[in-house]
């Protein structure tokens, strides 16, 4: 305006307004002038009348002052200014007037009034009001200054309709009468827009409305909600407030979560002043947040205007509420009626607005209804209660109600643009798998459409997997010839494998794009063309796609017979014959749940089992008919959930896990939400910061009995590394289709064999690569199947469901917090990171004498020597064995030249001897796993040979075991009195109580045959209890027929805890090295009183806190060298970071090339130890030849050189879980190459190995990740990046690079690490792009047993940049 007048423009700040309309009609926009109630007295600005004002003053159009003749005159926006009666026919004909007149300067679009109060900015007038009983009534209402004329008029002043005392409340309305008038005028047949902001009972039938002049704050947006909701009472649904506050500056903050709120307020504006800061979400930046949320949430409004504006036809039709109060469709529910600072859209959209500053989570009450998540179509979980919802910066809550069908629009910049979109259907289920819906569209912008039924309504029903689309009224052809395309639902239980479309026409043609999110159950159909104004059905099948095949009989020799006994279905698929011919029919399972209750600081639940055709069994497998939930939010990134038969105690896995003694996790700061799902029950875990699931159990496989337990969960991703110890042809597990058994056995690295570990522990990686961790607590024998769903299902033999997530969300960050669940990895000494030799098939001490003294000649590093059970008696744990009578002395005498050594101990115990102390005082302490109800102690036979007899090696395996090997029975490590056994048999091997010059002063014990191992299946005689040994179900395990029994211990054997309570090892079996490691290493410490260092075949989660692990008995083949790395990675992830592999191999004969290559990559195992067998020959490094020597003694000296960074890496391990052996993927997981990557690794986040692997390799093929990369050998800058190269690899060479960006501790090398500590220290610094690098060095003594944990120790950092180096 010029000089805020009225019907004027500003022809110099404003000079290009008059074309303005038609620039924003070129971009389908629209154009809206303010119009005040006050008309100034005053000339132009050139001098010249007043135009508006002359026209008025001609026609008298004001309001009068008492005397009924005299204007009024106030002083407003424009300074002194008269009143228009718009009571007066003639004051409304003179708007009407200048309102053409104006547009035919400024064509505009539609009109907002404003100060219509009227307001004033003096009090009554400029010269006052009258002292009288109407501008001073004798009551005066609780208003503005107690002052009834306070920034108005007088009372008495006068206009056509009576006295300002009694009509001032209707001025505005009076002044929207006119303007509607105008706009009859101005644009005939056409809507137009008008705005007020006085309003009075019946303004909502001409006009909408704002919440006028807020201002910029946190309290004015929260108010804004009720606001809108009393003006829906008000029958004013077309209501808003000024986003992000008209008064003041805004912030960042406030305004982007007043552009989400305000994106649902039907009258949708950002407006403030012009002395405030620009706050248009443009004014915040293209790329911030803001930007980025306000138009997230305006593309949700846009799609969803077909379903808004149906709301207002129910409202200009029937008088409904659009903004609607949670107590408009849930008023039986009391807890609706205080809610205020959530409304609805109609009956079905949730919109929960973050109010608060600072905050993501906030509190929200969720009605009694189906609700999904608008973004994800999820279903969330909360029903009639209060929940913390997590709503980051750039989110909000919107929830769509199950029961309800929304129709939609492909959204545009404008509603011109977006009317011209194709159309679409969002169908919310509800509990019944029902909605129902309706539509009403005509041309948008004419009058009287609804009264001349110049329209097209449908209504929508949706029941028994059938949408119905019916034309009620169609008296509308729309220009656009529009069409619904697409059709969402949510809540689908399953799969649509066929839709039909029947139209008024018949069934048509045309197959739609059918996608489907089992994890979110949402269904969407594309390729549809339902023409606008025609009905439709739309009928879905529900079926079962290949991928969504869950395997119903997972035993052996599956039928069709056996499978519909179940209730399941039969089909042999051809187009993928590893998918399971036996499945579930559908997607529920037998349990449901009852009694949820969530607490901040987990959830409870009950489950309940309904007898189903086919899920019920008998006995063991007959499924438990109640059982309990229980979730734990222990920490913001861990979380326990638990389910178990409340009613009878059940095993439970006696493993301690460091957990807070509370939950200590912060609602607002947890990385997951979780969801407990009824009607099948099911379990879903979503990381908040991206919404992906990633634990989703609600699958038809859940059942849970005696014997058999079994729960599937849907994955993420393809990808999953983890569960062990099997040996695999990836790093990354196959989904495909295979099923991997777990249990414990003395089996050799083989495909698909049950190895040594039982390792129920897995890290999946999400799309984006957010990584998680996830641990089943439990030990039973048990096997996982992957399938490409992608899901997994875990099947176990007892005990119970007690899963631990961890949230990450790196790599790195999972294993940190998996073994601060666990334990952190145990720190090896720093003896125990030099080069070790070992070999079962040692004739007598004096060949050790002569490697030792071979190995020092050829002046390669070596610092332990080990002793397998050929030192033993008869291999008689704690024996000597004559041949060896020299191994004392040996021990001494290479201990003081700055070595070390390491014996083997079995667990197995003679009971064929007549004097054999350790099992005379086995006896005596109790110690041994014995029959149940009974006193005898099982007997096995594993190594120890009978006394008196000669063996004939060349006899047959099994013949051998039946005529020379004795009885042994096996201790039970779990009870303390075996404990103190343990310790004073491994004493008097340490201090031999009878014979001193026999001591063996070993420096570290390495207990093998722990799974535990036996020749012989069961126990002598075999077992008694055939359905321990054979249950139910046996888990796809090697020698599955065999039973569970296969080499190890009768199932039935009974073990005890510490408090007395009894195990069946069929319980515990798996725990059996567990067991033992922390007695060993105790044990050993109080001998040494050093650190020393255990090393165990079987494992288990917790293991590695005490332990190191070689990775078993594995074969000198070159198909073992990248199964090495597979290995070492995975217990890199089960938190056990002391590992490697036999290097060379320990069965069979090793060859040259071979041999050469794996010293190479074994000089970077973190336990380095060449092993073989017996029968095979000797491939140490000083066997072969002085090339071959050279070759070792090179690539030892490099590994010597970078101990200190090693052990700086254990260190880092064992204070922090980080890992050693690291996968690549741990450091780029942002580069998806890297996540197929097994034959490289890394030592920490620095150093790559890149081996050869393939016999007659001249070069290796290796990725070098998105980094700055030197040669280790050439400390030269490689110059490329991001990409696979082909690397010279020489026999004598292996491929090392060091990353920029890092510094490296390295030493001089030595033979021995005890001379090498000696040796000057020195860095390499390898500059980043950015010319900088950090490291550090971590040192203590290297025996110390607790040097970190009692500060005995230097930590060193390095950081250079900017060509200085700082040590601090």
């Amino acid at each position: 305006m010029e000089a805020r007048k009225d019907f004027t423009y500003d022809k110099v700040k404003f000079k290009d307004l008059p074309g303005f309309r038609a620039y924003l009609h070129d971009h389908e926009q629209k154009y809206v002038i303010i119009l005040d109630a006050a008309v100034s007295t005053e000339p132009l600005v050139d001098g010249s009348p007043y135009p508006a004002y002359e026209r008025g003053q001609s026609q008298r159009v004001w309001v009068n002052e008492s005397d009924g003749v005299t204007p009024l005159i106030g002083q407003v926006w424009p300074g002194r200014t008269v009143f228009p009666d718009f009571t007066n026919p003639e004051c409304s004909s003179w708007w009407v007037e200048e309102c053409k007149l104006f547009y035919a300067q400024v064509p505009y679009d539609g009109i907002w009034i404003d100060m219509n109060e009227v307001a004033s900015f003096v009090p009554g007038s400029v010269n006052g009001c009258e002292p009288n009983d109407l501008n001073y009534p004798p009551f005066t209402p609780h208003v503005v200054d107690r002052l009834l004329f306070s920034k108005t008029l007088c009372m008495d002043a006068v206009q056509k309709w009576g006295r300002q005392y009694d009509v001032h409340n209707l001025y505005g309305y009076s002044m929207i009468l006119s303007t509607k008038e105008a706009i009859k005028t101005l644009f005939p047949g056409k809507r137009s827009f008008l705005l007020s902001r006085s309003t009075f009972a019946g303004s909502g039938k001409y006009a909408g409305h704002w919440l006028g002049d807020n201002t910029a704050s946190w309290d004015q947006m929260k108010w804004a909600i009720p606001g809108m909701l009393e003006f829906g009472l008000f029958g004013i649904p077309y209501i808003g407030a000024d986003i992000c506050g008209f008064f003041e500056d805004t912030t960042e903050e406030l305004c982007r979560r007043w552009m989400q709120v305000g994106a649902f307020y039907p009258f949708s504006r950002n407006h403030n002043t012009e002395k405030c800061a620009p706050q248009d979400p443009a004014a915040f930046g293209n790329d911030s947040v803001l930007v980025k949320s306000s138009k997230h949430y305006l593309t949700i409004r846009y799609t969803l205007l077909p379903y808004l504006y149906t709301l207002f036809y129910r409202a200009h039709t029937r008088g409904d509420t659009v903004t609607r109060p949670v107590l408009h469709e849930f008023y039986s529910d009391e807890a609706t009626w205080s809610v205020d600072k959530q409304f609805l859209w109609g009956p079905g959209l949730l919109i929960t607005p973050v109010l608060e500053p600072g905050v993501d989570v906030i509190r929200a009450y969720i009605p009694d209804a189906v609700w999904y998540d608008y973004d994800s179509g999820a279903k969330i979980w909360w029903r009639r209660q209060w929940a913390d919802l997590y709503l980051p910066a750039d989110k909000m809550g919107l929830h769509l109600r199950g029961g309800h069908v929304f129709p939609f629009q492909r959204p545009a910049t404008t509603t011109a643009a977006s009317r011209k979109n194709p159309l679409g259907l969002i169908v919310a289920l509800d509990d019944n798998n029902e909605a129902v819906g309706e539509f009403f569209w005509d041309d948008g912008e004419s009058t009287g459409t609804v009264d001349s039924k110049t329209y097209i309504f449908y209504d929508f029903k949706v029941s028994n997997n059938l949408l119905q689309m019916i034309v009620v009224h169609n008296n509308y052809s729309d220009p656009h010839a529009l069409a619904f395309e697409e059709i969402k639902i949510l809540g689908l239980p399953g799969e649509p494998v066929a839709v039909t479309v029947t139209g008024e026409d018949g069934v048509q043609e045309a197959s739609p794009n059918v996608t489907y999110t089992p994890a979110d159950k949402v269904a969407l159909i594309r390729g549809l063309r339902l023409e606008l104004g025609k009905s439709y059905s739309l009928r879905w099948t529900l079926g079962t796609s290949t991928k969504e095949k869950f395997d119903c009989y997972p035993g052996p020799d599956a039928s069709r017979e056996k499978c519909e006994r179940l209730g399941c279905v039969w089909s042999e698929d051809t187009t993928d014959p590893r998918a399971p011919h036996c499945y579930y029919n559908g997607s529920a399972n037998a349990y449901s749940v009852a009694d949820v209750k969530y607490a901040p600081w987990g959830v409870t639940a009950t489950l309940t089992f309904a007898e189903r055709e086919g899920q019920g069994g008998e006995g063991s497998t007959s499924p438990i008919g109640s059982l309990r939930l229980e979730v734990k939010y222990h920490d913001n990134h861990l979380l326990q959930f638990k389910i178990y038969d409340y009613a009878n105690k059940r095993y439970e896995v006696p493993v301690p896990l460091n957990l807070p003694e509370a939950p200590e996790s912060a609602a607002e700061k947890r990385l997951y939400d979780v969801a407990v799902q009824s009607q099948p029950f099911g379990v879903q875990v979503r990381r908040r910061s991206t919404g992906t699931v990633i634990w989703d159990s609600q699958l038809p496989t859940f059942t849970f009995s005696d014997m058999f337990i079994q729960v599937s969960t849907r994955l993420p991703s393809q990808y999953v590394y983890g569960f062990g110890e099997t040996e695999h042809t990836m790093f990354r597990r196959d989904m495909d289709w295979h099923t991997w058994g777990m249990f414990t056995r003395d089996q050799p690295p083989g495909y698909k064999l049950n190895s040594y570990g039982f390792q129920p522990f897995y890290m999946g990686l999400e799309e984006d690569g957010s990584a998680h961790g996830v641990l089943l607590l439990n030990s039973n024998a048990m096997d996982v199947t992957f399938q490409p769903t992608p899901a997994l299902t875990y099947r176990t033999t007892g005990g119970i469901l007690d899963f631990y997530l961890v949230l990450g969300p790196t790599p790195e960050l999972v294993v940190q917090e998996y073994t601060a669940l666990v334990g952190r990895p145990v720190m090896p000494p720093y003896w125990a990171l030099g080069f070790q030799l070992c070999r079962y098939g040692y004739e007598n001490d004096a060949e050790i004498a002569k490697l030792v003294e071979d190995m020092k000649a050829a002046r390669i590093p070596y610092d332990v020597q080990y002793a397998d059970i050929d030192y033993m008696e008869r291999q008689l744990d704690f024996t000597l064995s004559p041949r060896f009578a020299g191994l004392p002395a040996l021990i001494d005498k290479i201990r003081e030249e700055g070595m070390r050594f390491i014996l083997i101990l079995d667990p197995a115990i003679s009971g064929n001897e007549t004097d054999y102390p350790a099992f005379t005082r086995g006896l005596e302490k109790d110690v041994f796993i014995k029959w149940p109800d009974s006193e005898d102690i099982i007997y096995a036979k594993v190594w120890p040979d009978l006394p008196d007899v000669v063996v004939n090696d060349s006899l047959d395996w099994d013949t051998q075991v039946e005529l020379y090997r004795a009885y042994v029975a096996f201790p039970d490590f779990f009870r303390n009195s075996t404990a103190d056994w343990w310790a004073r048999e491994i004493a008097d091997v340490y201090d031999n109580p009878r014979n001193a010059s026999s001591s063996l002063k070993f420096d570290g014990l390495w207990i093998d045959m722990n799974e535990p191992s036996s020749f012989v299946h069961g126990a002598v005689g075999g077992c008694r209890n055939r359905e321990l040994n054979f249950p139910p179900y046996v888990p796809q395990l090697g020698s599955r027929s065999e039973g569970l029994s296969f080499k190890t211990l009768c199932m039935e054997g009974r073990q005890y805890l510490p408090d007395g309570s009894p195990l069946r090892h069929y319980d515990v079996h798996n725990l059996y090295g567990w067991s033992q490691t922390k007695p060993t290493l105790d044990a050993l410490r109080n001998l040494t009183k050093e650190r020393g260092i255990v090393v165990t075949r079987s494992t288990y989660p917790g293991s590695g806190k005490w332990s190191g692990h070689w990775l078993g008995d594995n074969t000198a083949a070159w198909h073992q060298l990248d199964k090495s790395i597979i290995g070492m990675m995975e217990f890199s992830l089960f938190g056990i970071s002391y590992t490697g592999a036999d290097i060379c191999g320990f069965f069979g004969d090793s060859e040259y090339e071979l041999c050469a290559r794996w010293m190479a990559l074994g000089a970077f195992y973190p336990y380095s130890r060449n092993h073989n067998g017996k029968g095979s020959k000797r491939q140490d490094p000083v066997a072969w030849n002085s090339t071959f020597e050279e070759i070792s003694r090179k690539v030892l000296n490099i590994r010597y050189t970078l101990l200190p960074y090693l052990y700086t890496l254990m260190y880092e391990a064992n204070a922090r879980g980080s890992t050693v052996v690291r996968p690549l993927l741990h450091e780029f997981v942002e580069d998806r190459t890297t996540w197929e990557i097994y034959r490289q690794f890394l030592w920490g986040p620095a150093l790559l190995v890149s081996p050869a692997l393939e016999q007659g390799a001249a070069a290796v093929n290796a990725y070098l990740p998105n980094a700055r990369w030197y040669d280790y050998h050439t400390d030269e800058y490689i110059g490329f990046r991001g990409e696979f190269r082909d690397l010279a690899a020489p026999l004598d060479h292996i491929n090392l690079h060091l990353r920029g960006g890092y510094i490296l501790p390295r030493q001089s090398p030595a033979s021995t690490t005890l001379h090498s500590r000696k040796n000057p220290l020195a860095l390499t610094v390898a500059l980043s792009d950015s010319g900088a690098a950090e490291g550090q060095l971590y040192w203590d003594d290297g025996v110390t047993i607790a040097a970190r944990e009692e500060g005995a120790y230097l930590l060193t950092a390095f950081a250079a940049e900017g060509n200085v180096l700082e040590i601090k």
